[in-house]
């Protein structure tokens, strides 16, 4: 993306933000399907396929970029979300992402550490992360 594009996006004027999926700049992750990513950031694997270990990072609740995620990814509302995980946490399966205030506090975090992931407003992208392709299977 160039550099008047990021530029339009952060201020606003491109319309709705547009979300990516991010893994830092040094990790060896390109790419994922749909389903990998789903079942990290729902706690069903703690592993990339390549076999590192994955830590998922959420934006808070309520955001409208968070509740975008687990539409498009997920297909849960924030409902949906809500009572997924007071039955993972209750039973003992899983614990949910940890919540940063902002892309570029996950961006920060993500780009600091090569197993986690994360997703942001593209236009917070910068060189220490990079957007994962999310490939869907054919």
């Amino acid at each position: 993306m160039n550099m008047l594009a990021c530029l339009l996006l952060s201020s606003g004027m491109a319309g709705a933000a547009e979300l990516v999926v991010i893994v830092s700049a040094r990790s060896p992750v390109s790419a994922l399907r749909p389903d990998q990513v789903t079942d990290i950031f729902l706690a069903q694997t703690g592993r990339f396929p390549d076999g590192e270990p994955a830590v998922a990072l959420d934006l808070p609740l309520g955001s409208p970029l968070r509740n975008e995620f687990y539409s498009v990814m997920a297909g849960k509302s924030p409902a949906l979300m809500k009572a997924y995980w007071t039955k993972m946490v209750f039973t003992g399966r899983g614990q949910p992402p940890r919540e940063l205030a902002s892309s570029a506090a996950v961006r920060k975090m993500v780009a600091d550490n090569p197993s986690m992931i994360g997703y942001i407003d593209r236009a917070a992208l910068d060189a220490s992360v990079k957007a994962v392709t999310v490939q869907v299977a054919r």
